[in-house]
């Protein structure tokens, strides 16, 4: 059976997202591993309220900042994507890990 990491990562910081997302591929290319991706989504606008007291009421002009998202997926490569995981991310991004058993096609179990 063949596994598929998928990685997604978001952060406010978009230079900081697109070189450790391209540092990320290079390395995985090196190291001859399958990988697809980056593949980049349009940015997201998040707005926070912000109030002048601790209760609903007055209202300073709510905060907006983009969160911008990566995702990539590695195919089979199971000791590299494990090496990938453990890695020290900038504080800065947000890094999900899901990981996907494949069957491969024709094969039975009866």
């Amino acid at each position: 059976m063949t596994f598929v990491t998928k990685l997604s990562f978001a952060s406010g910081d978009r230079d900081v997202l697109a070189e450790t997302v391209q540092e990320l591929k290079e390395t995985l290319e090196r190291k001859g591993a399958e990988c697809k991706g980056p593949h980049a989504t349009p940015a997201e606008t998040v707005r926070v309220p912000l109030y002048k007291h601790l209760r609903a009421g007055d209202e300073f002009s709510p905060w907006t900042y983009d969160v911008y998202k990566r995702s990539m997926e590695i195919h089979g490569a199971d000791d590299i994507a494990r090496g990938v995981v453990a890695r020290d991310f900038p504080d800065s991004i947000h890094v999900e890990v899901e990981v996907d058993q494949k069957k491969p096609l024709g094969h039975r179990r009866d």
